[in-house]
């Protein structure tokens, strides 16, 4: 690929915005200087550095390159012995600073992201040279007095000689006797001296050097005589001062022009990592996702001949330099039997945004930036991209323009081979439309018999026919909505596209006999072409509207089937609770009814009737109670026939009880059924498990657990065990930090509920959750062991943990 290709994707605009998202110059430069990788092994590391980069922004690290400046060039200079100013070591401390943060943090987090880890080993943090700068420069920039010993002794002598200057000087202007000769009591500097200000008619009676005068002339600044030794021995000390600081830095410069190579590569890998960091901010930026990179298949036997074996799947790509919140998706993808796409349309219908797309997005993925396209993206590794775009779009088009076109075709042609990717816009343009057209089928025809992957757009109908015949060569179109006169930016692949110049004039108000006598015009074979392509759109979208309705119909079906297995079940329910009730309701009446027998047995024996009579009366309440309480239970019986409690069988859906969940019976023994709830299978006895009926369970009701059989003398139950929570748990699409408290709470609610295992739904993603949660199992203290769920449980999406047992 050359820079023209670049250009003409648009590539740099690209890397202008990624250079957006950097930290400092260094990465910034990096940023705009990337160009896409040829190898394979290359492109999937670049990928695998913004994949992590994603992971670490999406756990809210707090991983960050604030701080860090391009310190490369007065390190380099330090090696030719140029003194680095104290300004510029505080830059080179705080770059070396960030650098050894930033190696600790992303080596500390080498099994979540191993590249990245990688990258940070080759920081050198020149430790001896961080130590130094520190040692010798505070936050401000400033020399410390630790520096040298002799520059302490020196600064203390210089504090000594200025408090007694100034106090010299105090004494002089707060003298009644000088007073009067004074414009103002204050002490000042003039040319690195200090001095009083003395008024002009007073000059002399003072006496000392006269170092300035003010603008008027009326103040004349002065060093008294009695203060030149002592402002002499003060700048003496400044001067010597001055000396130290120049050998320290002199000494500290050596020192780092010896470790300026290892200082130039720690810029460098941090550039890298802002570049990759950037990467990631970007990605975010236009929701983008990580391709799939492929090399080049082996194509022997299978697809089409010549096929080169190149991949190219781009679902729901939009272009990033558009509005990615109104930008039209398109779907673009080569199956085994297509490796030339042949891409027609209306003028500004979107052939030319489709086309520099894919080149774009191919160039994205080579330099190691996710797309903005759905998941599923998949691409191979080109080893050479050639593009060929212009804005030739209408007949004024001029010889020059057609050979700039034919020199940038010719030198593409001597370029690609069978892995490279050639993006050809308005082929055989510019030029007559017989010549041209039968230009742009010979030159499509050497691209595809050379298996060069190839997307071209063009206006020429023969190419249409061209396409539908050759192997390997395929048909696209962009949709143009003929009601509305627009284009609608939707790419089809497997249909050209139609003529609609003569339904546009139409449209819009071009007079129906010119309309006529331009039809009449157009060849007999081109008008059944363009007629029968109509039939096959009009058809296609007939078939796209009944099976949208076919869909409705089918989803109202089913909700309609929903409905009444609801009620059905729902009917059985309420029979059930209503013969319950009814028997409540009859015991009820039986027990007044029994109490009222007891009190007329009460009163007969105080009214002193004789034992016949009572006996008498009691076999008639006895019968009296039989006759009532027959027809109670002929009322609240169930058919004849009909086993309220029946057996458990094969296939029923039960509620485990122990477990607080609901499955299905897998198998039926003597004492104990297996259940299957969800992936998993388990054992539980006869007493612990109750039917269940469909509606029960769509509602979500939970039966309270079934009473034991009461027995005689039986021993003291043992403590119950707390609530189950249910055998999984469910994090999918929860943050890190929100996670791991869950997953406490839940560890500690399966354990108090006695369960022997329970599974994690994490899900696979990007890695970031399952590793949390596998950490933290790994060290959990109500956590035997763990591992991996099964293909048919969910993979690496799950963790089965084995909890500990009670004592």
């Amino acid at each position: 690929m050359n820079d023209r290709t670049l250009d003409v994707l648009e590539l740099p605009k690209i890397l202008e915005r990624l250079a957006a998202y950097t930290s400092f110059s260094a990465g910034r430069d990096l940023a705009l200087s990337l160009v896409p990788t040829t190898l394979l092994d290359e492109a999937l590391e670049l990928q695998q550095e913004t994949t992590e980069a994603r992971l670490l922004l999406e756990e809210k690290s707090n991983i960050t390159l604030g701080g860090v400046f391009d310190i490369r060039e007065p390190v380099i200079a330090a090696k030719r012995s140029i003194t680095i100013e104290p300004s510029t070591l505080l830059d080179i401390l705080t770059t070396l600073r960030r650098a050894s943060t930033l190696r600790r943090q992303l080596t500390r987090m080498r099994g979540q992201v191993p590249r990245l880890a990688m990258i940070a080993d080759l920081i050198e943090e020149c430790q001896a040279v961080q130590e130094e700068i520190a040692r010798i420069v505070n936050d401000r920039g400033e020399i410390n007095d630790g520096a040298s010993p002799r520059l302490a002794i020196i600064r203390r002598d210089l504090r000594i000689a200025f408090e007694r200057l100034q106090s010299k000087l105090a004494s002089i202007i707060n003298s009644a006797t000088n007073a009067k000769y004074l414009q103002e009591q204050i002490i000042t500097q003039r040319n690195g001296r200090y001095v009083i200000p003395l008024r002009a008619e007073f000059k002399g009676r003072i006496k000392g050097i006269v170092h300035d005068h003010s603008s008027s002339g009326a103040t004349v600044w002065i060093e008294p005589t009695s203060t030149v030794e002592l402002n002499n021995a003060w700048r003496e000390l400044q001067l010597e001062e001055e000396d130290e600081i120049r050998r320290i830095l002199t000494e500290l410069t050596r020192m780092i022009g010896h470790e300026s190579d290892f200082i130039v590569r720690t810029v460098e890998i941090m550039a890298r990592l802002d570049v990759i960091f950037a990467k990631a901010l970007y990605a975010e930026a236009i929701r983008a996702s990580a391709p799939k990179l492929t090399g080049f298949r082996d194509m022997a036997g299978k697809g089409v001949a010549g096929h080169p074996g190149s991949v190219l799947h781009l679902p729901e790509a939009r272009h990033p330099l558009l509005n990615q919140d109104t930008v039209v998706p398109i779907d673009v993808y080569l199956d085994d039997d297509t490796y030339v796409l042949v891409i027609t349309g209306p003028n500004t219908g979107g052939k030319t945004v489709a086309l520099k797309t894919v080149g774009l997005l191919t160039l994205m993925a080579q330099t190691g930036l996710h797309l903005p396209t759905a998941e599923g993206a998949e691409l191979s590794v080109f080893e050479g991209i050639y593009a060929d775009i212009g804005d030739e779009q209408s007949i004024e088009q001029s010889l020059s323009t057609f050979s700039a076109h034919m020199t940038n075709t010719i030198a593409i042609l001597e370029a690609c081979n069978s892995r490279s990717l050639v993006v050809l816009d308005e082929v055989g343009a510019g030029t007559d439309p017989a010549e041209g057209s039968a230009l742009a089928r010979a030159l499509l025809g050497t691209l595809q018999r050379r298996g060069v992957t190839t997307l071209v757009t063009t206006h020429h109908p023969e190419l249409k026919v061209w396409s539908h015949e050759q192997p390997g060569v395929r048909n696209a179109s962009v949709v143009f909505d003929l009601k509305t006169l627009a284009p609608t930016y939707q790419l089809v692949i497997g249909l050209p596209g139609r003529s609609n110049a003569l339904a546009i004039a139409k449209g819009l108000g071009m007079s129906e006999a010119i309309i006529e006598e331009a039809r009449g015009m157009i060849t007999t074979e081109a008008m059944i072409a363009d007629d029968l392509l109509d039939e096959i759109h009009r058809t296609r979208d007939d078939i796209r509207r009944d099976k949208a309705m076919i869909a409705a119909l089918r989803k109202e079906t089913e909700q309609a089937h929903a409905i009444l297995e609801e009620r059905l079940d729902n009917i059985e329910t309420e029979r059930r609770q209503l013969l319950a009730q009814a028997r409540e309701e009859a015991q009820a009446e039986l027990e007044d009814l029994r109490a009222e027998m007891r009190r007329m047995r009460r009163r007969l024996q105080a009214a002193g009737q004789p034992l016949e009579a009572l006996r008498e009366v009691e076999g008639s309440a006895e019968d009296l109670e039989a006759e009532i309480e027959q027809p109670i239970t002929r009322a609240t019986s169930l058919p004849e026939g009909f086993v309220e409690e029946r057996p458990l069988r094969l296939g029923d859906l039960v509620w485990v009880h122990s477990l607080n969940t609901e499955g299905v019976i897998t198998e039926v023994s003597r004492d104990e059924v297996e259940v299957q709830i969800g992936r998993l299978r388990l054992r539980a006895r006869l007493d612990d498990v109750s039917a269940r009926s469909k509606g029960e369970s769509k509602r979500g009701d939970k039966p309270a657990q079934k009473p034991a059989p009461s027995q005689p003398h039986e021993r003291e139950a043992p403590p119950q065990r707390a609530k189950s929570p249910g055998l999984e748990l469910d994090l999918r699409g929860t943050r890190v930090d929100d996670a791991l408290p869950q997953l406490e709470e839940y560890l500690d609610a399966a354990y108090m509920a006695g369960l022997p295992f329970v599974r994690i739904i994490h899900g696979k993603g990007t890695g970031a959750l399952r590793k949390a949660v596998q950490d933290m199992i790994q060290t959990h203290p109500l956590a035997r062991s763990w591992e991996r769920g099964k293909p048919n449980e969910g993979g690496d999406g799950v963790t089965v943990v084995l909890l500990a047992t009670h004592n």
